[in-house]
């Protein structure tokens, strides 16, 4: 049997080795070739940009490369027109700056007086105190008066500044030449980059597939043209949102007065594509210049209240419908991807952080080898809902499986919870019990666990009581024994009142196999949590109730009977049929329901039942219509 302390599975040292390698290598390659790789990865993503809009060019008739020519020229309109108004507004504030230092000056003393000047009169004796040691220091002899004389300079010599002659109007211009050279030049390579990759991509994607799997056209292709409609879906809808939130602010700050509203609406737009933070700045820097404008705060709080207002509506409204709540990232993921693509590339690593592990992640969802990026940098759970419920029990957190059950319990009924979590959870227990793999600690974990997380989700309430029985969990038949006395110790012998409405009960017996008990238990708990009188009993329940009815009973109360089993043996129908035989000769008049529940992992196969079964269902949902359609009027 394995133990607590069982070692991990490791990897051999030349293959940690050649992953160390690897990863270094890869970091040198993204670091000294930034010069390059820069260039190219924006044309990247903006190729998935204009991608769209070429599509749309080509339905309505213009050939590939009259396509591409008008979305790069479009592009490259846009992006003049916006590092235009951006160089333009920068320039008009930079000469307005002057006019705001007699408002900036007064709001800093006032904000001194606020804070350092409050706190400089609550020192009060402490002040005194100190201001006392001072006044005994001056006391000490003073210095000789020669030792504090400055040295005089012997030479006499006067001090002289060079200043060099005003630059004409040649050299201003080399300056600003040389100032701009690097971002145009970097946008020309970008521009170029981008008009091959559009103008060569089929040959591209054909080249790809083959180096990634040109064995396997269908899945290659189905892979690439999934990823490429993914990826320039986020990021349409990312540049849409983002030069809305601009224009919005534009138009907020220009009625409500703040000066040079294009800047900060452009600013706010290319911040927006930081993550987290990058629209925060833009509003930290335009409320600044709010509070320099004028005397009072009311343009202060109205432009931040603007910033919180549009971001929250963006983020919380517009954006969940456009690509979803997040862009597939979990958010460490985009916090850590921020800082590395930042160290790496600079500021331009900042903004294509998020599209860049983006692409990742989408690698990693259609290409086996690099899964692990889909785990560590995606928001899909690593776990599923069952594997999840049962790592949780093993820990003993049943907390946490109650409040995650809650949050599933707000979009689907109980019977789904127990047919996709609860049921292949503890199936998966079982598994682990016949292969040796739990230790008796982690049973009696399990156990407690999951009665408690069965309790909790139940429109009944039981007593807490019986739960030092040194019984497995994983021995579903005296598992479902407890549950099934629990409801016995509150509710009587018969689970309830026996002078009931004729027709109103409903049965629901197990076969009697390992773990037939516990989801015969589940099973009644759905029927209860609709409003339904169902019952737990056996046969020899029924044989004693027969025997010697009790005076106060309905006669015909019973109206359905479910012969509910779990168990992977292959004599189960035969079994079935026998119980369902017996439950015909005793209660001739019900409607009997075989609930034969499907192993974990296999799909259920078609088993043929005899006649006494009215109905064959394969799962705890379907069962639960049917008692919903018989009764209608409790399930409500």
């Amino acid at each position: 049997m394995a133990s607590d302390s069982d070692p991990l599975p490791i990897t051999s040292a030349r293959d940690r080795g050649i992953t160390i390698v690897a990863s270094a290598t890869v970091l040198a390659l993204l670091y000294f070739g930034r010069e390059v790789l820069v260039p190219i990865t924006l044309a990247l993503i903006l190729s998935l940009l204009v991608a769209p809009l070429i599509r749309g060019l080509r339905r309505i008739g213009l050939g590939h490369t009259p396509s591409v020519l008008i979305a790069v020229l479009a592009l490259a309109v846009f992006l003049v027109g916006l590092t235009t108004v951006i160089g333009s507004q920068v320039v008009h504030l930079a000469r307005s700056l002057p006019q705001y230092e007699a408002t900036i000056n007064a709001k800093a003393k006032t904000l001194h007086s606020m804070t350092i000047g409050r706190l400089e009169l609550m020192q009060g004796e402490a002040g005194k105190v100190i201001s006392q040691f001072s006044d005994r220091s001056n006391d000490l002899p003073a210095a000789p008066a020669d030792a504090q004389r400055p040295l005089a300079s012997p030479t006499g010599i006067i001090p002289v500044e060079v200043h060099a002659p005003p630059a004409g109007p040649i050299a201003v211009i080399a300056r600003i030449f040389t100032s701009i050279w690097v971002p145009l030049e970097t946008a020309g390579i970008v521009l170029v980059v981008l008009l091959f990759v559009l103008f060569e991509h089929e040959a591209l994607r054909d080249r790809f597939i083959r180096l990634a799997g040109g064995t396997d056209l269908r899945a290659t292709t189905a892979a690439i043209n999934d990823a490429g409609e993914r990826l320039s879906r986020f990021f349409v809808s990312q540049f849409a949102v983002n030069f809305g939130v601009g224009v919005v602010i534009w138009v907020g700050l220009a009625i409500i007065g703040l000066p040079n509203a294009p800047l900060w609406a452009a600013i706010t737009a290319v911040l927006r594509f930081v993550p987290y933070v990058g629209v925060w700045i833009a509003a930290v820097l335009a409320t600044i210049l709010a509070a320099a404008v004028g005397p009072s705060w009311s343009l202060t709080l109205m432009t931040l209240s603007l910033y919180v207002v549009v971001e929250t509506i963006a983020s919380q409204l517009v954006e969940p419908q456009l690509y979803g709540h997040t862009t597939g990232l979990s958010p460490l993921a985009v916090v850590v991807a921020a800082i590395f693509w930042s160290w790496l590339w600079g500021p331009v690593g900042l903004i294509v952080s998020t599209p860049l592990t983006l692409c990742l992640v989408v690698a990693g969802r259609h290409v086996r080898a690099l899964n692990l990026l889909e785990i560590l940098l995606g928001d899909t759970p690593a776990l599923t809902m069952p594997q999840r419920f049962y790592q949780r029990v093993l820990s003993g957190d049943s907390d946490e499986i109650i409040a995650e059950a809650r949050i599933f319990l707000k979009r689907k009924s109980f019977a789904a919870y127990c047919d996709a979590v609860l049921l292949p959870a503890v199936q998966l227990a079982r598994i682990d019990l016949n292969q040796g793999a739990i230790s008796p600690s982690q049973q009696v974990k399990v156990r407690s666990a999951i009665v408690r997380v069965i309790d909790a989700l139940g429109s009944e309430t039981r007593k807490r009581s019986g739960w030092n029985r040194r019984v497995s969990v994983l021995d579903n038949s005296s598992l479902g024994y407890l549950l099934r006395q629990q409801r016995m110790d509150t509710s009587g012998r018969w689970q309830g009142p026996l002078a009931v409405a004729p027709g109103s009960i409903v049965l629901c017996v197990g076969l009697g196999a390992t773990g037939d008990d516990l989801v015969t238990e589940i099973f009644v708990r759905i029927l209860r949590d609709l409003n339904i009188d169902g019952r737990h009993v056996t046969l020899e329940d029924i044989d004693a109730f027969q025997a010697e009815p009790p005076p106060e009973a309905t006669p015909n109360s019973v109206s359905m009977v479910y012969i509910v089993s779990v168990a992977p043996a292959r004599d189960r129908r035969d079994r079935c049929d026998s119980m369902a035989m017996e439950m015909r000769r005793r209660l001739p008049e019900v409607c009997i329901i075989a609930v034969l529940l499907p192993e974990l992992l296999k799909a259920s196969e078609p088993v043929a039942v005899s006649a006494d079964v009215n109905q064959l269902v394969n799962s705890f949902e379907e069962a639960a219509q049917h008692a919903i359609a018989r009764f209608p009027r409790a399930s409500q």
